[in-house]
């Protein structure tokens, strides 16, 4: 027995390595929509390695010191810390740019993955039974993460920063009876405190960091116990015949006990199994390759696109305040809110005031993040669906989804008044009656137009008298795995295996056995 070979027992009897094989065959629907989350962890893990690096060097203080740098415009005056750490960051240290416009750039792509992912799972219904709690689980996410993307970008401590920071602070202390509680814990104390910026830095680099992580963690555990969802299969797909141990038999297989064992065809209707791609080899090939495209795309963003040039805004000023002032894309419809809250919305409600800032600011983006955890449960499926759904046989769900989109969309808009204003060559007060009617009419026109389009169009697929779906072609992958639901009869959690020999003759097609509820 070789030594390699013995390392492999000492560690399979510690481990039970044979027993974890099960797993590398797991399958996964060959879509390219899937992927989404994987750019989404992909962006995660950038940014985490790139936050490590910029960690190093930047100082978490608003204390004066004089600055040395290579800026000759701040060349001996007395700058705050946090500000002169970035500025050394961006023009001093090794590499400083490139990190730091490549952990912005991950922040946005992190975000917008996970928007899109989401997006892809409400217009294909891929949240229903029995998959609810993930779609809780990516709420929580994409909120957690947006207050991350907040506390980031207020750490340079310019006037863009200070500045943001401030509009925060206001909606913070503007919650009814809590308020100040919240402005001493997030911002310690009225702002600008010089606990500010290290309250944020812990937040932003310890615990919302720690928050995401276990989140996906769950995310990623829900969805290898449910597994995925699989689009409808455009046709039955067959077996094979295997061979035996001796190689006689139809057929071609690998070298595996798995492979050599006849596989059964899998019904077109049958939810029980997932067809798809094996983990591996075929799944981390794939995943390498959206690995180094978003990498390279990251790369080239941070090459080409300068990010928020803290030099030009200059340090914080609290005599000031500078003349264009909006957040990212990402919170860009939260500040509309902010914008078109108007005045007389605040009022005293059994002797406590509720302000137009805490409606705009938190009550009004609570009602979209909590109608978007409940959707599953507003279009509930009592029985367990697996298979996702068409958006255009679903007229009244995809009309909701387009008239969602649509809002956020003119919610943005009003947060970037100022720039609209300016193109009309008008001004924000006269602007705003325009914006506060867009942001209830336009979704549902919208909204009312897109079912309408949908409902027609359904009516002239049941008369023109099309093909049933899978009359032609095989939407079956090459090398193709099929993966039971053990809530299905014992006999069928033996498994089956689908792959078309024809197409995959050297498949390493296997069954997942391991059991779990079939996602």
């Amino acid at each position: 027995m070789s030594r390699l070979q013995r390392a492999y027992e000492f560690v399979d009897d510690r481990l039970d390595v044979e027993g974890a094989q099960s797993f590398l065959g797991k399958a996964f629907p060959a879509e390219d929509s899937f992927l989404l989350g994987e750019v989404a962890l992909i962006c995660f893990l950038v940014l985490v390695l790139t936050g490590t690096f910029l960690g190093f060097f930047f100082e978490p203080s608003t204390s004066e010191v004089e600055y040395e740098g290579s800026i000759a415009e701040y060349q001996g005056e007395e700058l705050p810390e946090a500000y002169v750490s970035v500025l050394n960051i961006t023009y001093d240290v090794p590499f400083g740019m490139l990190i730091r416009r490549i952990h912005h750039w991950a922040a946005h792509l992190f975000v917008a993955s996970m928007a899109l992912h989401m997006l892809r799972v409400f217009f294909t219904g891929a949240y229903r039974n029995p998959r609810e709690p993930n779609w809780l689980v990516g709420t929580g996410l994409a909120g957690t993460s947006m207050f991350a993307a907040y506390t980031g970008y207020a750490l340079p401590f310019d006037e863009f920063a200070s500045t943001a920071a401030g509009i925060g602070y206001n909606v913070a202390i503007s919650v009814p009876l809590i308020g100040d509680m919240l402005g001493q814990i997030v911002f310690g104390g009225e702002f600008p405190s010089s606990a500010t910026i290290p309250r944020f830095f812990f937040l932003h680099v310890f615990v919302l960091p720690l928050i995401i992580a276990g989140l996906i963690a769950v995310h990623m555990a829900i969805l290898v116990r449910q597994k995925h969802t699989e689009d409808p299969r455009d046709s039955d797909v067959p077996g094979r015949q295997g061979v035996h141990a001796d190689g006689s038999g139809e057929g071609t297989a690998g070298g595996s006990e798995a492979a050599r064992t006849a596989v059964e065809g899998v019904d077109r209707d049958d939810d029980s199994v997932v067809v798809g791609l094996p983990a591996v080899p075929n799944q981390v090939a794939v995943s390498a390759v959206v690995f180094f495209l978003t990498l390279a795309t990251l790369s080239l963003l941070a090459g080409f696109l300068p990010v928020h040039n803290i030099a030009e805004y200059g340090p914080n000023d609290p005599a000031s305040t500078p003349s264009l002032i909006m957040p990212d894309w990402f919170l860009m419809w939260g500040y509309g809110f902010l914008k078109l809250t108007p005045a007389w919305m605040s009022f005293d409600l059994f002797g406590v005031h509720v302000s137009s800032e805490f409606v705009g600011g938190l009550v009004l983006p609570g009602i979209v993040f909590g109608a978007v955890a409940l959707w599953p449960f507003i279009d509930y499926e009592s029985e367990p669906t697996h298979f996702t759904a068409d958006p255009f046989e679903r007229p009244r769900q995809t009309a909701v989804g387009i008239a969602a989109v649509v809002f956020i969309m003119v919610a943005s808009i009003a947060g970037m008044d100022v720039i609209v204003a300016d193109l009309l060559e008008t001004n924000t007060a006269a602007l705003k009656p325009y914006l506060t009617a867009a942001l209830v009419l336009v979704p549902s026109v919208a909204g009312v137009v897109t079912y309408l389009v949908i409902d027609r169009t359904g009516e002239d697929r049941t008369t023109g008298g099309d093909d049933p779906p899978g009359a032609d072609g095989d939407s079956t992958p090459d090398d193709a795995t099929a993966e039971p639901d053990e809530t299905e009869s014992a006999s069928e959690d033996e498994g089956t295996v689908a792959a078309d020999e024809t197409s995959a003759p050297d498949a390493d097609a296997s069954a997942d056995d391991d059991g779990g509820e079939r996602g």
